[in-house]
């Protein structure tokens, strides 16, 4: 009896360093992977023969990739949300070029607050400013 107990954490132990050893895609992937072999060492345990290890392995399986999946909606959704956040800020967005006295130019960014412009520096605008009001702030 003590020795099907060591065996079954031996075996899960095992599935543990190959799922390290090889990674998976996704975090469904992963957890299917996880909950095969706990599952497995689990119905072991339990039922002490090769049909509880299989059911086990099997109920483990579809838990963990349930789990899992679930994890795989979650990071989808905030990646989503983080490129719409991005997509935002860059519509809001507008350069305008400052030419300095000795013919450089400089780019100034401008962010769309509502119906105001704000400036680098946090200067308000109620219109995108030009390069002439641009430049006493930010040209020589």
């Amino acid at each position: 009896m003590c020795k099907r107990l060591i065996m079954s954490f031996l075996l899960v132990a095992a599935g543990f360093a190959w799922l390290f050893a090889t990674g998976c895609e996704t975090d469904a992937q992963t957890g299917a992977l996880i909950g095969t072999a706990a599952g497995a060492g689990v119905g072991q345990a339990i039922g002490r023969n090769t049909g509880g290890t299989l059911i086990g392995a099997g109920v483990g399986a579809a838990a963990g990739y349930m789990l899992g999946n679930e994890g795989d909606k979650k990071k989808t959704q905030q990646r989503q949300q983080s490129e719409m956040s991005s997509m935002r800020q860059e519509m809001n967005t507008d350069l305008v070029n400052v030419t300095n006295s000795n013919g450089s130019i400089i780019q100034v960014r401008m962010v769309r607050q509502g119906p105001n412009w704000v400036g680098p520096r946090g200067e308000y605008y109620n219109h995108l400013p030009t390069s002439e009001e641009l430049r006493p702030v930010y040209g020589f």
